[in-house]
């Protein structure tokens, strides 16, 4: 069975300083993350705990310093104050991105909690 173009990434852009990360889907989609966004909503455990919904998390540092490819389902993200226990699925990063495309960056902030997949 191939692999679903909607969850596989392609490009990744983040230029060093940049607010906001761009990534490219198989299908030819693009996202523009801003960093709030992606600290935020943050999936690791230390964040989010273990059940439940996932909690936007203000006032964390959102200075990207480092991404990496997480084997072929995933990129890790490390932030100014060195968290780096996020690991970002590229199937929740898709959502993430269509769910920004839906409600814009503020709305996203306001939904205040996404359900767990």
């Amino acid at each position: 069975m191939a692999p679903d173009p909607r969850t596989q990434l392609t490009a990744v852009r983040a230029p060093h300083g940049a607010k906001d990360v761009t990534l490219t889907f198989g299908d030819g989609r693009n996202y523009t993350y801003p960093n709030g966004i992606l600290r935020g909503y943050c999936p690791c455990a230390g964040c989010q705990g273990h059940g439940g919904a996932i909690v936007f998390q203000a006032g964390n540092n959102e200075e990207l310093r480092d991404i990496t490819q997480v084997g072929n389902y995933a990129l890790g993200l490390t932030w100014g104050d060195s968290h780096s226990s996020g690991i970002y699925s590229f199937r929740y990063l898709r959502t993430l991105g269509e769910l920004l495309e839906e409600h814009g960056t503020d709305g996203l902030r306001e939904l205040g909690e996404l359900p767990r997949k």
